[in-house]
């Protein structure tokens, strides 16, 4: 007789999906839905999810909104904002739809490492049994799951986007005391504000390095607990301007120590992070997000070979130094957010694919993933089967087609696992 099985382990009952939704069954197998070995982890395809900021912690304690926009996004539904869909969505339980993987959003080390007050942050044990509990979830369902650990850097203690938004242009985006911010215990490489509305940092000192850099270890050490010695990946944010991302720029690092100056004092904050995070994830993938442009206007640098700005060719030297250093298994590429007057050519479809090419082509044997605004799955499939990218990253196409992974496949002319509880509409 036929038996509708369970998930091994799970805490519920879910039926188990054999083959993993989302694996390439029939048809002519695109890279897209190609497996993809990291360290060790098999990936069953190469859409993944981005860190999506949702701004709705409790204290950096993640909440049953994060359960249900993890749940969905990551088995290929991102949240909806369609209010009838969202209440489709919530009635029928968080559907799988076939992504390779998710990555959590970005995730405080420290208290005032937050963008806002509502961020998520992993700095305290009491913070762990949310995320553990997303992260079980994600593995019944077969989806590969990782954390984005970060810092805001010079961009900490602002509003949400929706609060920001709705204020007058020009207006102070510093969240307060009295709105639970912290404008004082703002830190950054320099003493450079991002823009004239954000809160002014302090330049660190060695003391600050040393306490940032303990708190991400002893985050990496909580990534391990949440997932039962079983996550997945972990991805380090030193991109858009935040505090990994601040070093390494020239417009926002003015200091005159070994910290500051040439590309190699500039990295060296960078790095030291990096590896303290490799000496506690040694058999895991480590992934790392860069601005690989600042997007600031003029070159990135003079005549005379001083560096004006943070560009592709910086970029390149500095990934050269990471696989150096053994501490990145995937370069998750995006650019910009660095500087608040950036001056971008032209969003649309795949503009910051030519830095991941860039990259790739300049070290062929590191996996490459490409951002940015990333909608089309052929054009996606031509990035990929051009050797611009190993793999595509997405989020607001996610928010706007949480079936994105699924219409990928029928747009490219094969079939996917499907739910079993959703096969029949596929």
């Amino acid at each position: 007789m036929p038996i509708n099985t369970a998930v091994p382990g799970a805490r519920e009952y879910y039926p188990l999906n054999e083959p993993a939704i989302g694996t390439h069954m029939a048809g002519e197998q695109p890279e897209l839905f190609k497996p993809l070995e990291i360290k060790g982890v098999t990936f069953k395809n190469r859409i993944f999810v981005s860190p999506m900021c949702q701004y709705s912690s409790a204290d950096g304690h993640a909440t049953d909104w994060h359960f249900v926009h993890v749940g969905a996004s990551m088995l290929g539904s991102g949240f909806l904002f369609d209010a009838d869909l969202l209440l489709a969505m919530n009635e029928q339980g968080f559907a799988t739809r076939g992504v390779g993987a998710i990555c959590i959003e970005a995730t405080s080390i420290v208290p005032e490492g937050r963008i806002s007050p509502e961020d998520a942050g992993l700095w305290t044990d009491s913070q762990m049994g949310p995320l553990k509990r997303i992260v079980e979830f994600a593995h019944s369902q077969g989806t590969k799951i990782g954390i984005q650990l970060a810092h805001a850097g010079r961009k900490a203690s602002t509003y949400a986007p929706w609060i920001g938004n709705k204020k007058p242009q020009g207006s102070s985006w510093v969240a307060t005391q009295e709105e639970n911010g912290w404008p004082d215990n703002v830190y950054a490489p320099s003493a450079i504000p991002w823009s004239d509305t954000y809160p002014n940092p302090k330049a660190m000192t060695e003391e600050d390095m040393q306490y940032v850099e303990d708190a991400f270890a002893a985050a990496v050490k909580r990534c391990r607990e949440i997932g039962c010695q079983t996550d997945d990946f972990i991805e380090v944010h030193a991109a858009h301007g935040y505090l990994m991302s601040s070093f390494v720029s020239p417009l926002s690092n003015n200091r005159t120590d070994q910290y500051g100056g040439s590309l190699e004092n500039r990295l060296r904050f960078p790095n030291r992070i990096l590896q303290r995070i490799r000496s506690e994830w040694q058999d895991k993938p480590l992934f790392v997000r860069i601005s690989a442009t600042d997007w600031a206007e003029g070159p990135e640098k003079s005549e005379d070979g001083t560096w004006l700005q943070f560009g592709i060719e910086q970029s390149i030297i500095w990934v050269e130094k990471m696989l150096s250093l053994g501490v990145v298994d995937m370069l998750d590429c995006s650019t910009g957010g660095n500087w608040s007057k950036q001056k971008i050519p032209a969003i649309e479809h795949g503009y910051q694919v030519p830095f991941a090419e860039a990259i790739k082509k300049a070290h062929p044997s590191l996996i490459v993933g490409t951002v940015g605004a990333i909608t089309d799955p052929v054009l996606a499939e031509s990035y990929l089967k051009d050797g611009k990218a190993d793999l595509v990253i997405l989020a607001r196409e996610l928010m706007r087609n949480p079936h994105w992974a699924l219409s990928a496949a029928k747009a490219l002319g094969c079939k996917v696992k499907a739910a079993n509880q959703y096969e029949r509409a596929w």
